[in-house]
This record gives C-alpha cells, sequence and structure tokens, in this order.
C-alpha cells in the first residue's frame, strides 16, 4: 500500500506543494486512457476518497475541477502521458484554483515549449466553445500545461480565452492549428485585468499564416463581455510565426481603447520563421493608436520582422539603443 506520508505518495504531494504551498486540497486527474495502468491503481492507494466520500483522482479535468471550492486554493495536477481531451469548452468561473502541470516544466529558466501536459479540444459543435479553456475566475494560476485546439467550429477562434483577475500562466504553451486564415482568431484572447504571462511560448513556426491576415498569437481586443486588458505584464515569453503576408502581427488589439493602463512586455522574442513567405512590417502592432493606456516592449528581440513595432500607436520601445525603429531587430553577421 502507498499513502501520504512516504514514498509514492510523498513524492506527489512534495510536487504539488513545491508549485503550490496551500492548505487546499490536492486532487489529481490521470488521462481515461491511462485508467488501466499500474500507475493509475498507484495513485488510487494515496489519494483516497475523502472521510465525506468526495474522490481525489479524476479521468476528466472537468470533473476534476468540478470538485474543487472556490476560494480554497486548492491544487489540480495534470498527467503528462496522453492529451487531457475535452469535448466542449472548460469554463472557469471559480476563484483560487491552481492548474499544474506535472511534465517536468517547473525547473527554473525552462519554457512552455512542448508541455507534456496538454488540454486539448478537437472540433466541438457548440458555438459557444470559443476556446478550449475560458477563465473569469480570480488568482488562479497555470504552470506546465499546454493548450492546443484544432477546432474547426465558426466561433472557436481561440487557444484559451481570458478573463480573469490577476491569473499566473507560467510555463504553458498555447496553440491553435486551425484558423490561421482568420484575422479575428489567436493562441490567446487576452481580456484580463492584472495578468501576468510568464516564460511561456505563443504559436508556431511551422504553420504558416495565410496572405494578408493579421492572424495573431495574442489578440487584445476587447471581446469578452464586461472584460478588458488591463495592466498586464509579460515576461520571458517566445511569440512564433510563420508569416505568408506583411501583415502577419504578433500581439495586436483592433480598437482604440483595448489596452486600459499599462501592458508591459519585456524580454520576449517575436521569431518569424525565416522560411516564411514574407517578413511582417511589425511585431507588435494595433488598428488604432492606444487612447487609455501604453503598452511598454522592454529589452525584446525580434527576428524577421521588419520592425519591433507599429509606429504612432502607443507602443515605447526600451532597449539598450532605444532607437525606435531598430531596437532589439536581430542582425545577422
Amino acid at each position: 500500500m502507498y499513502n501520504k506520508n512516504s514514498g509514492y505518495g510523498q513524492a506527489l504531494v512534495a510536487m504539488a506543494n513545491l508549485q503550490i504551498p496551500t492548505l487546499g486540497r490536492i486532487f489529481v486527474v490521470l488521462s481515461a486512457s491511462d485508467a488501466s495502468e499500474e500507475r493509475y491503481d498507484r495513485v488510487n492507494e494515496v489519494f483516497t476518497p475523502d472521510p465525506d466520500g468526495k474522490v481525489r483522482v479524476f479521468t476528466s479535468l472537468a470533473t476534476a475541477y468540478a470538485a474543487t471550492i472556490t476560494n480554497n486554493h486548492d491544487v489540480i495536477m495534470l498527467d503528462a502521458d496522453s492529451a487531457h481531451a475535452l469535448t466542449s469548452m472548460l469554463t472557469i468561473t471559480k476563484n483560487r484554483v491552481h492548474f499544474v502541470g506535472m511534465g517536468g516544466r517547473m525547473a527554473k529558466n525552462s519554457i512552455g515549449m512542448g508541455a507534456r501536459s496538454r488540454v486539448t479540444l478537437g472540433s466541438s459543435t457548440v458555438a459557444a466553445d470559443i476556446a478550449v479553456m475560458q477563465n473569469t475566475g480570480v488568482g488562479n494560476t497555470f504552470t506546465g500545461i499546454k493548450f492546443d485546439s484544432s477546432s474547426t467550429e465558426a466561433l472557436s477562434l481561440y487557444g484559451i480565452a481570458e478573463g480573469g483577475e490577476y491569473t499566473i500562466y507560467d510555463n504553458c504553451e498555447f496553440y491553435k492549428s486551425t484558423d490561421l486564415d482568420a484575422t479575428a482568431a489567436a493562441e490567446v484572447l487576452n481580456n484580463g485585468d492584472s495578468a501576468q504571462w510568464l516564460n511561456c511560448v505563443f504559436g508556431s513556426s511551422n504553420n504558416i499564416i495565410v496572405t494578408a491576415k493579421i492572424r495573431p498569437n495574442m489578440l487584445v481586443t476587447a471581446t469578452l463581455s464586461g472584460k478588458k486588458c488591463r495592466d498586464n505584464f509579460i515576461s520571458n515569453c517566445v511569440f512564433l510565426s510563420k508569416a505568408g503576408g506583411t501583415a502577419a502581427v504578433r500581439i495586436y488589439g483592433a480598437n482604440a481603447t483595448d489596452v486600459e493602463r499599462m501592458f508591459l512586455v519585456q524580454d520576449c522574442t517575436f521569431f518569424n520563421n525565416p522560411l516564411s513567405a514574407a517578413t511582417p512590417a511589425h511585431a507588435v502592432g494595433f488598428g488604432a493608436a492606444q487612447t487609455e493606456g501604453a503598452v511598454i516592449l522592454k529589452n525584446c528581440t525580434s527576428v524577421d520582422n521588419t520592425v519591433m513595432a507599429e509606429a504612432a500607436v502607443g507602443i515605447y520601445v526600451d532597449g539598450a539603443v532605444p532607437t525606435f525603429a531598430t531596437t532589439g531587430v536581430s542582425v545577422a553577421s
């Protein structure tokens, strides 16, 4: 037998507490396809049902989330073997729930590329399923998880839709293999208030964006009802593209009021695959000059984009030599 105080049980509890020191409960999600493996039996022995009959081990992320209590700092640990396939969008409205991938993306200085704890969504038949996940809760965190959408549903335009407050994404990857011909699509719809995006990877350098389409990695256009991109912080992230035309943009908002207050992007890389069909005019841009906030690109790097940022739309570029048109543009020797 295994228990929480030694061996396998102690290791699992330590893994959760390493990321989220918490007084909340710990839930483990194993993919349904792994349910017949010995590992599933071992985890069940460690996390036996609570005295009131509540289960701690699940084969569905949706049912594990349903078991959490808002504001309790419960931790959901996601197996990193087979994908956690959803049949409909995971809608997160509870507060202070922590999602942790068990795929080793917790190491210092790592980034989310190739995160093996994967949450996926194929084609849903529900028009309201706009993304793999939509978060509108307060203080939720996501660590070491890949969010992967291949949906072709007409309104399923995003990998995730962020509309919460004080959310943290650390070492995550965001990927949407479809809607490469839709300007309004993106790996991330970011309408979050005070969200942090740390050590994350957005998009793909393999899938080509259709000619003359913007198709950003992160869309900040105010889309979710009552939500807006406000006081965001992005650090040590990689934005990937393979452009079909010069219109492609990695971070984009269509309107003058999409960014409110501060949007700070530091130490990030905007990489357009040199095998692309074209070089985008800029890596970060907007459809109109921002009137309610400012975007700061601090010590960022651009590869195969003509300039780092579009001029006259409320973007500030700060680097070793703060020249707007050339700072951060990588040069081959």
